[in-house]
């Protein structure tokens, strides 16, 4: 049997434990992108307040998630907290809730302070005259930012959240560290009863190509469309 036919044969035999991989490591990603956005942007907020102590602490925030290992932090959430008293609670109709919640939670702290800088940067790429215009008919400052230079800001860092979205799609295999259920966890369910590594591993690689592939075109897509809206 050729390598190939070894991958197929695996792949179409243990089709069940890949298709719930993929399901659970794209749920995880997704989450933690979306919560990764609404804290990035406040984050970014605060970066960029004229408040000393805000500015202060949303940068120590950022320089400390992105200067220490992802794999710490999720240990930290999942071991640490419940430690302290902290515990993520289990659901009867949700299988292994708590370890999920675990999971997402690290990614999303771990992707917000990188989602933070990327909006930080693109809000300050819009013109400042965009900011007096919108204030000078009338706007706050709280509405300026949300209506006129937010919606020009994502233009511009588009392809970093989409990047930022690839890179969450890979970073997810860490969670099988804690028993989650994700595509690199089933891998090595199907390696302990295969004992087939090489091809179990070059399976998860193709699939893990073809989820970052896809996500990638279709940022790119959104790009396209943004960019014909402004023309």
């Amino acid at each position: 049997m050729s390598f190939f036919s070894e991958m197929v044969h695996l792949f179409t035999r243990y089709n069940s434990f890949f298709t719930e991989g993929i399901r659970n490591t794209l749920i995880i990603s997704a989450f933690s992108v979306l919560i990764g956005i609404v804290l990035g942007t406040l984050l970014a907020m605060l970066r960029m307040s004229k408040l000393l102590p805000l500015r202060l602490l949303a940068t120590a925030y950022i320089e400390f998630i992105r200067g220490t290992p992802l794999m710490v932090q999720l240990m930290f959430i999942f071991y640490g907290l419940p430690m302290i008293g902290v515990k993520f609670p289990d659901i009867a109709f949700i299988p292994d809730f708590s370890r999920f919640a675990a999971g997402i939670v690290a990614m999303s702290i771990n992707s917000c302070a990188y989602v933070a800088e990327i909006i930080r940067s693109g809000i300050q790429a819009v013109d400042s005259g965009q900011m007096e215009a919108a204030r000078s008919i009338g706007y706050s400052h709280a509405q300026a930012m949300a209506y006129v230079v937010l919606p020009q800001a994502i233009r511009n860092i588009l392809p970093a959240l989409g990047n930022e979205f690839v890179v969450v799609i890979k970073e997810s295999s860490i969670v099988s560290v804690i028993g989650i259920a994700d595509l690199m966890f089933r891998t090595k369910d199907v390696i302990a009863v295969t004992y087939r590594t090489m091809a179990s591993l070059a399976i998860v690689a193709l699939i893990y190509f073809c989820m970052t592939f896809l996500g990638g075109r279709l940022i790119a897509w959104m790009e396209r469309r943004m960019a014909h809206g402004k023309g």
